[in-house]
């Protein structure tokens, strides 16, 4: 797998947002390029216009200014992007409304907390390569275990399994971090 090109070339980078504001259009163009080859297959959309149409109706990001997108929606864009993939909408909304209500009333460095949220993503694949290279490990030694010549469809399926509840974990974990947020408690 090709895992730094899939994850790392996938974000939209500080440096990637024109410093105008932007049509819907141009939004959209500019995340299916740089997102684009992370599709599954060629039929799914990365971002439609009734895509940003709902986040918009859902409050997810504060409200546009004559049909124009700032950096900082396309910032909060990326960030729901990114969030869509594990949480509900509703979880969203509770996950980045400080940070919209904080952009709004000025003197919140959107474009630090975006360049940290990148920087840990780099620090992640660095963790999730190594923890992916250990569990490929035994899942084949596990295989091996059940049958003398175990198949690459058994090593698969168990990978997949494996990888699947270890996201099931995340997602819980990250659920329960909304949770706290929509009850306004502080982790301490």
């Amino acid at each position: 797998m090709e895992l730094k090109k899939m994850i790392m070339e996938n974000q939209i980078q500080l440096e990637d947002i024109p410093k105008i504001d932007l049509y819907m259009d141009q939004v959209i163009q500019l995340f299916e390029n740089k997102f684009g080859s992370s599709k599954r297959n060629e039929e799914e959309k990365v971002l439609t216009k009734t895509m940003i149409n709902n986040y918009a109706k859902g409050k997810l990001f504060f409200p546009v200014k004559n049909k124009k997108y700032s950096k900082e929606h396309l910032i909060l864009i990326a960030l729901i992007y990114q969030l869509k993939g594990a949480l509900s909408i509703s979880d969203i909304k509770e996950t980045i409304k400080g940070i919209n209500e904080r952009t709004v009333e000025g003197g919140f460095d959107l474009d630090r907390f975006y360049q940290l949220y990148l920087d840990l993503t780099a620090q992640n694949l660095e963790t999730f390569k190594e923890d992916l290279q250990n569990q490929s490990g035994r899942v084949k030694a596990e295989a091996e275990a059940l049958e003398e010549t175990a198949s690459n469809d058994l090593e698969k399926v168990l990978m997949v399994s494996s990888l699947v509840h270890m996201s099931n974990l995340y997602r819980k974990a990250a659920e329960h971090l909304v949770d706290e947020l929509a009850e306004g408690k502080k982790d301490d």
